[in-house]
């Protein structure tokens, strides 16, 4: 565990600074989000705002503290890694929470009801009665998808509908329903799951009235003046359909002209739109009531969310990087079986790679308050504006090893109090971070932002 890589970032979904333990109840639910959801590192000795270090005077004895409160105060019992890292001339106590396969933990004194938490981006929230449900689903290897409507019969499935949504790809049978999900067997009787009621169901509405995708398009880039808006109730392979043509309808278009022939070009690429809306779909927490799908149409961008966070266990730097973890696998596997979904984890290398072709920003991807929100720009965002002498900086800053403020002075070829006003520049500009125990640390060191 690297302390310097620590302090590049600020605190999130898997990192929480602490100047000292002072209040243990803030410590046992930091550590219990951290296990029900994503894992995440603890780090004392440092300041959550600025992230400086003021250290630790007795390690030892707070590892050993630390060690005894969160073995005793947490059920079932979490078994963190607790180490003593040397700092400059102090040290700082670093817990590393890994995500448990016993979730879900509480906090003994609260009980299993109320002292349930999980981390929403670097605070912790206490799981409601849906996350808590998510949560045992999890431990038990289910999805909420899967699960049998003991009271409905098979018959509330439109079985005609989705015959023909599947005519192009194959001939469905009676055994081909149970395989995907559609149906489950219970106690000797065919059950819609789910999966089947939200993707096929003759009354969806009334068991689901929240699963459906609304849509609008406001002018400027805010909610104030909205020019369109509409409601997609449609079957949910239906609805990706729907959704893409209100895009079209509003997305400004132009002509890409090459030789005798012309293309239609979109101000954000249509593929990264589609798999999207298809993420969302798939990937919504639809036990989560009060809350559509929503696409929502800004001059400069689309946005684009779903109700529920990300699966428990993935960060958005995981998902970037390809990793998935599929939360409604009825969902899913009929969308893969109808060609909606090439391979699992890969629609957003393909978002990202079409926005990149189209010198666009890359995709936003964030969790705000329950949802998961995707937002696709439209127009390359500002940089802000840099010298010769701020890219020399910048340059010298890519290897990621951290430069004290003589070394980028000698680099440059400036004095210490011109290189100081420089860095603390690129540093309120959000392009360099400083780490270090203060502002009159000699050996404090900058990095790029990452």
């Amino acid at each position: 565990m690297n302390v310097d890589d620590l302090l590049q970032h600020p605190e999130g979904k898997t990192l929480e600074f602490k100047r000292e333990l002072t209040t243990a109840e803030r410590v046992l639910i930091s550590a219990v989000a951290f296990a029900n959801t994503a894992g995440g590192i603890i780090l004392f000795g440092v300041e959550d705002q600025t992230r400086r270090v003021v250290g630790i005077a007795d390690p030892h004895g707070l590892e050993e503290r630390l060690a005894n409160l969160l073995s005793e105060a947490i059920r079932p019992r979490l078994a963190p890694e607790i180490e003593v890292l040397p700092w400059r001339k102090t040290h700082v106590v670093a817990v590393r929470v890994y995500p448990s396969p016993g979730r879900p933990h509480y906090v003994k004194a609260k009980g299993p009801e109320e002292g349930v938490y999980i981390r929403v981006g670097s605070t912790n929230r206490r799981a409601d009665r849906i996350m808590l449900d998510e949560l045992r689903r999890l431990a038990h290897h289910e999805s909420f998808d899967e699960q049998p409507m003991l009271e409905l019969s098979s018959e509330a499935i439109d079985f005609r509908a989705a015959s023909e949504l599947f005519s192009p790809v194959r001939i469905m049978k009676d055994r081909d329903w149970r395989t995907l999900g559609i149906v489950v067997e219970h106690q000797g009787h065919l059950r819609p799951s789910t999966g089947g009621m939200l993707l096929f169901g003759h009354e969806r509405a009334r068991w689901f009235p929240d699963a459906y995708i609304q849509a609008g398009r406001f002018h400027g880039t805010d909610r104030t003046d909205i020019l369109d808006t509409i409601e997609i109730h449609n079957y949910l392979p239906l609805a990706v359909e729907e959704g893409l043509a209100f895009i079209r309808k509003h997305e400004n278009r132009g002509l890409d002209i090459r030789e005798a022939r012309h293309t239609e070009r979109w101000s954000i690429p249509f593929i990264a739109v589609r798999e999207a809306v298809i993420n969302a779909l798939v990937h919504a927490d639809y036990a989560q009531r009060g809350a559509p799908i929503r696409l929502s149409l800004f001059d400069d961008r689309l946005e684009i969310e779903n109700p529920g966070l990300l699966p428990f266990g993935l960060t958005v730097e995981d998902v970037l990087q390809g990793i998935s973890k599929l939360r409604n696998r009825v969902i899913g596997r009929v969308f893969k079986e109808l060609g909606l979904i090439e391979q699992w984890g890969s629609g957003i290398g393909r978002m990202l790679a079409a926005c990149r072709e189209a010198g666009l920003p890359d995709p936003h991807f964030e969790e705000v308050g329950w949802h998961f929100r995707v937002t696709l720009y439209k127009r390359r965002a500002a940089t802000p504006a840099t010298d010769a002498v701020d890219e020399t900086i910048l340059h010298l800053l890519r290897d990621d090893k951290g430069y004290t403020t003589a070394e980028v002075a000698q680099v440059i070829q400036r004095t210490a109090r011109t290189t100081r006003t420089r860095l603390a520049s690129l540093v309120a500009r959000g392009i360099v971070v400083e780490v270090g125990s203060g502002p009159r640390d000699p050996y404090r060191k900058y990095y790029l932002v990452v």
